[in-house]
């Protein structure tokens, strides 16, 4: 990158998530600099770019191609840039800073033609109110009111009616759907995401933000897929929050298993992959009362749907549930269904936790067909699930008894798109603002109409966008196993559909950046991730598109000879769907027309047997699973106080002691077991780190640490006892290994340089994916989608280098994590950061006051970059399908490697007979030179294979009027004989030739050649399988005019050579 465009990106860098730029973005035919496409913003600097000599009408031309997409254009020029960055600075800032809104008066708006407040409106913007808090965070202020409604007076081109707010309740109005020309009463669902936690928010519960996809605590889920789940432990006991009530709005993906939505959806209107689901939840505090009483006032309140809308279930022997229902609602019996335990008793397992729960329900109207809950047609769609409150009040046990819990708690779960569905008037969850968003963006993609057959296929494309977006963001990429394969299948289900609609080349991957802007609010990884997920799908899309024109060959070849009535069988449909990628109902619908069928029973049994292996070789997810002993002992001792920041020495009490599992009181010599002190300066193994090793000392013992681990703050030393005994309260020493620990420290800081260094030469999409940080070397796990060039390798390195040569002091700060996050510092996505975080900068700082390099890390560090000493990259590799991993050695490593190299060097010179910087082009004329010689001498040999360069006399002989040249053959290779025989075809011009290569392993290797003339008569296919057979073997095959085999005894090659000329 030129040295102006590089300045003013670390500028734009660090401007923060809601101004997010990205580089050398494609619009149209040209690429812009910079875009940020929230502000619909284009940064151009020119001098570097471009050189012409009309470059101002190539500038001219180029902008006026971004206005005609809708964005502003700002130019700088180098010496600007260079010369005036603080001004140039001002200008952007200055361009995306919108006018601010005029909040609402006290006292105004209670007059129905009087406006609470007044909304300015500026051309251009894209943004056009304040965004929608992000998920988990709660509201501003206030709670919004659906049926509350704001006058904006603004242009009267935009059609838009003069409404009045009754109470002004909300902070502001996100106008973004007004302007779509949407009802501007009608939440949106960023607005009804942040109405639901804000409104729990400010009823007392924490606004816990939502996990991962990928489940950190359970080995069992492949995906998140409730919003229970990261309180799983919590509900159980093993885990304690400083919280007792919470509120989320979780991810989730239902793809596999158990709840595998995947087949219907786009065939159903509330079947989705990706779903968020809403929930409150007590441990241990309120219980059905409140939890009645919270909903009920959400509903029918604060969003204010009418109360004849509404019925709900219990559990048939919940009279509780029922009386307080009546208390709470006011709801008379005929609006309270009582049913069994298959939908109104919720357990987690075969036991633990587990009670009744009641389902809240909303009636669509008479228009939609269907009855109420426990109605015979219940099924239909009228009366929708809105709402599942569980009331977790038993202890299941294995004999079947259940005993009350001592601290009963709440679980609820709500689907936002479906309450979505309720607010906004539409029975279908598809109809929703935000899938309205993404269908009319897929449309557009492949030129499909929203209202027409294709809508089905627009609706899977929508949904799965969702998943595969989200589940990549997380760091889950395309792959043949595990979350991966899901990944990929989600993948290639909506990318058939997208063929379906006629696209030919890669399409989803154009709806990243709309999924972002609806969606990136609330869930800031999808913004941080975008070109990453965009450069994902775009090549799986390329990857599918292959295998799918392949998959149809392959198809053809298959059902050749298949004829009206006949039917393919599962085992062959199976192949092209898992070797190939080509789905059943393609195969299905590609045959159909001919009137051939597929073995669908052939086909499932072969995928359960696919299933089958897999579960056998599924091995969980995320952390193992939670340990009681430890969940016990974090809560019995606390966390371990971790020294090792400040020190490698201190004394410490013992404060237990295990040994296979199982506390002991003490450890004697010559046993291994696990330590835990109430301090200590080991680093616990975690963030990719090792553990340290080293010893722990008292009078008459010592135990040498050979490692150490981390489990939910307490640190575990595994020991080996030399001398002595370790005891419970016993007062020790620890003492670190100095060497390790400062080999350790220098990789780690190293990876963070080399992080930041491929991010600047590979691009924005370069996101960690793992590391390994020891003694010896450091490993870095990034996404990247090709081999690293030679070039950019030596770039990488050189400017990790340039930083270490800074010799600037490394800092550590600490800063509450959103701050962190905000202030630029880069977080590994799906790491468990606490309330405070540790900031770890290097470099020297840039125009975030930090550094150059700054990231989120609990990890061990040098104190200046100098005492890095030299990084230097010795391997990259591929790890996965757009993985890659570089290798590197620092300090003394490093330059052991690079005298090691040296050395190496000068002894080829001395071999070569030439100077070190000369070797290069020496190896290289001796190469060529190899080749030349190596071609000489395969002429030669087929000279001789040919009886001396082909002189009369070698013409062969005539058999049935057939020139014939049978010959068995030495010195030739295996992959050149059929060359010989294409040469003596030549020679002959009209005949068969046969020549048989005895290998030097008494193997023997036939092949024959047939001219053109001749071959309609003699078939080289057909008549090598004689051949073969004389030597021993079996088929061997070719076309007509070539073909090649062999069989393991040579020794009869010239009955191989008569067997031929008889069938002749």
């Amino acid at each position: 990158m030129p040295a102006p465009e590089a300045r003013l990106w670390n500028v734009l860098r660090e401007l923060g998530s809601h101004h997010h730029f990205r580089r050398r973005v494609q619009i149209g035919p040209y690429y812009a600099d910079f875009l940020c496409h929230r502000a619909k913003l284009v940064i151009e600097v020119d001098g570097d770019s471009h050189f012409v000599e009309d470059g101002p009408e190539y500038d001219r031309v180029k902008s006026e191609c971004f206005a005609q997409d809708g964005f502003r254009v700002l130019r700088f020029t180098n010496d600007e840039v260079m010369k005036n960055l603080e001004g140039v600075t001002a200008s952007i800032v200055a361009e995306l800073t919108p006018p601010p809104l005029i909040p609402p008066h006290e006292g105004e708006g209670d007059d129905e033609h009087q406006p609470s407040f007044k909304l300015s409106i500026w051309a251009g913007a894209d943004q056009l109110a304040p965004p929608s808090p992000p998920c988990g965070e709660g509201m501003r202020v206030g709670v919004f009111r659906p049926r509350t409604r704001y006058r904006i007076p603004i242009s009267p081109a935009l059609h838009l009616s003069r409404h009045h707010v009754k109470k002004p309740r909300f902070s502001y109005l996100d106008v973004t759907r007004v302007l779509a020309h949407e009802s501007p009463c009608m939440i949106s669902v960023n607005d009804l995401r942040s109405s639901f936690t804000g409104y729990f928010a400010l009823n007392g519960h924490e606004a816990v933000p939502s996990s991962p996809l990928v489940p950190r605590n359970d080995p069992t889920l492949m995906f998140t897929n409730a919003g229970m789940v990261q309180f799983k432990n919590v509900f159980t006991g093993v885990e304690k929050r400083p919280y007792s009530t919470a509120t989320t709005a979780q991810k989730c993906v239902r793809a596999g298993g158990k709840h595998n939505d995947l087949d219907n959806v786009g065939f159903t209107a509330r079947h989705h992959t990706f779903f968020e689901m809403l929930g409150n939840f007590s441990f241990g505090d309120y219980f059905k009362e409140r939890a009645i009483e919270l909903a009920w006032n959400l509903l029918t309140k604060e969003w204010e749907l009418p109360r004849d809308k509404l019925m709900v279930t219990i559990y048939q022997d919940d009279d509780e549930a029922m009386a307080l229902w009546k208390k709470v609602a006011g709801l008379s019996e005929d609006r309270i269904v009582r049913l069994g335990a298959k939908s109104n008793f919720w357990q987690m397992g075969d036991t633990g936790p587990c009670g009744p729960c009641s389902e809240i329900f909303y009636d669509h109207g008479d228009k939609v067909w269907g009855g109420p809950p426990g109605s015979p047609d219940e099924d239909g769609d009228r009366w929708i699930e809105i709402w599942n409150l569980v009331f977790m009040q038993f202890e299941q046990h294995a004999d079947g008894s259940r005993t009350g819990l001592p601290r009963p708690s709440i679980d609820t779960g709500m689907g936002l798109e479906r309450v979505a569905a309720v607010m906004q008037g539409v029975h279908d969850n598809y109809d929703i603002d935000l899938f309205k968003a993404l269908i009319a963006a897929a449309a557009n993609a492949t030129n499909s109409d929203v209202a027409g057959p294709g809508n089905r296929s627009l609706r899977v494309i929508a949904d799965h966008l969702r998943s595969m977006s989200f589940l990549i963001a997380e760091g889950v990429l395309p792959s043949n196993e595990g979350r991966g394969y899901v990944l990929r299948r989600i993948m290639r289900r909506a990318m058939r559909h997208a063929t379906l609609l006629g696209a030919s080349e890669p399409t989803i991957f154009k709806l990243v950046p709309t999924l972002v802007r609806e969606m990136g609010q609330a869930y800031p990884e999808l913004s941080r991730g975008e070109a990453m997920i965009t450069e994902t799908v775009r090549l799986e899309e390329g990857r599918f598109l292959k295998t799918l024109g392949r998959g149809l060959q392959v198809l053809e070849a298959e059902t050749a000879g298949l004829g009206e009535g006949a039917t393919l069988s599962g085992d062959t449909a199976f192949k092209l769907h898992d070797t190939y990628g080509f789905p059943l109902d393609l195969t299905q619908d590609a045959l159909r027309s001919r009137g051939i069928s597929v073995d669908q029973a052939g086909f499932d049994a072969a995928m359960a047997q696919q299933k089958a292996e897999a579960r056998k070789n599924w091995a969980g997810s995320g952390e193992a699973a939670a340990d009681t002993v430890w969940y016990g002992l974090a809560d019995k001792l606390g966390p371990t106080e971790f020294l090792g920041y400040e020190t490698e020495t201190a004394e410490a009490e013992i404060k237990a002691l295990l040994v296979d599992g199982a506390e002991v009181q003490s450890i004697e010599a010559g046993q291994e077991g696990l330590v835990v002190v109430n301090q200590t300066p080991f680093y616990g193994e975690s963030g990719g780190q090792v553990g340290d090793t080293g010893v722990i000392t008292a009078e008459g013992t010592r135990a040498d640490v050979t490692d150490t681990n981390k489990f939910h703050g307490v640190f575990a030393h595994k020991v080996k006892v030399n001398e002595g005994s370790l005891k419970v309260g016993q007062a020790v020493e620890l003492v670190v290994d100095h060497d390790r620990r400062s080999s350790i420290r220098a990789n780690h800081s190293a990876t963070h340089l080399l992080h930041e260094a491929l991010r600047l030469v590979l691009g924005d999409h370069v996101a960690q994916k793992g590391s390994l940080v020891s003694a010896d070397r450091l490993r870095f796990d990034f996404v990247h989608t090709k081999p690293i060039s030679s070039q950019e390798m030596a770039e990488i390195e050189d400017i990790a280098n340039s930083i270490i040569l800074q010799n600037t002091p490394v800092e550590t700060r600490l800063m509450g994590v959103e701050e962190a996050k905000k202030s630029g510092a880069r977080a590994l996505f799906g790491e468990k950061y606490g309330d405070e975080v540790r900031v770890v900068s290097m470099g020297e700082p840039t125009g975030n006051g930090l550094g150059w390099s700054v990231e989120l890390c609990g990890g061990t560090h040098v104190r200046r970059t100098g005492d890095i000493g030299l990084v230097s990259i010795v391997g990259e590799s591929a790890v996965a399908a757009g993985v890659r991993r570089v290798e590197a050695l620092t300090g003394k490593a490093a330059r052991h490697r690079g005298n090691t190299n040296v050395a190496i060097v000068s002894s080829a010179a001395g071999l070569l007979r030439s100077g070190t910087q000369e070797v290069l082009e020496r190896i290289e004329a001796l190469q060529e030179q190899l080749k030349r010689n190596e071609r000489a001498l395969a002429d030669a040999r087929q000279k001789l294979a040919l009886g001396g360069g082909g002189e009369a006399g070698s013409a062969g002989e005539t058999v049935n009027g057939v020139t014939f040249v049978g010959r068995v053959v030495e010195g030739v290779a295996a992959k050149d004989i059929k060359s010989v025989v294409d040469a003596e075809k030549k020679r002959i011009g009209s005949g068969v030739v046969v020549l048989v290569l005895k290998g030097e392993d008494g193997k023997g290797t036939v092949a024959i050649g047939v001219t053109d003339d001749l071959t309609g008569k003699y078939a080289a296919g057909t008549l090598i399988k004689s051949a073969t057979a004389a030597l021993g073997g079996q088929g061997g095959g070719g076309r007509p005019d070539m073909a090649q085999g062999g069989g393991p005894d040579g020794a009869k090659a010239n009955e191989a050579i008569a067997a031929i000329r008889e069938l002749l």
